[in-house]
């Protein structure tokens, strides 16, 4: 890949393909990137030099998210470092327990992909923790 000014989704799109990953482009500046193995689907979405990136954990009702799973999900030894949670509304009084994690792009040069390698295998690593720390959560 060559250095451009700013980064390009096409080109995280190839960088990831080329990497193993089935990408798909299912809106604009968006990417949908697959882990063959597991099967896990990250979202992408590129705003200006910011690569944000996120996977729904889980989908529960809203009186499952309770004080004790936020202690557990905000405490500093959950075994998550490098990745955060967010909860979204889904309807009909569910919430969507989400993973999330970005990156800052600059020229799309090795950095950059190393950067962009790193956080998606991370937030594939942490969502395997993030599903045993919300297991108890009632569906």
């Amino acid at each position: 890949m060559t250095a451009t000014s700013s980064p390009h989704l096409s080109q995280i799109h190839a960088l990831l393909a080329e990497r193993g990953y089935d990408v798909s482009d299912p809106a604009p500046d968006t990417l949908k990137i697959r882990e063959t193995g597991s099967g896990v689907a990250v979202q992408a979405v590129l705003s200006g030099d910011i690569l944000f990136l996120s996977l729904i954990c889980t989908v529960v009702p809203r009186s499952a998210v309770t004080p004790p799973i936020m202690a557990k999900m905000l405490a500093a030894d959950n075994g998550i470092s490098t990745s955060h949670f967010q909860l979204y509304e889904a309807g009909g009084d569910k919430v969507a327990v989400s993973l999330s994690n970005f990156c800052k792009l600059q020229d799309m040069g090795p950095e950059d992909e190393d950067d962009i390698l790193s956080c998606v295998h991370f937030l594939l690593v942490d969502v395997m923790t993030a599903r045993r720390l919300l297991g108890s959560l009632a569906s």
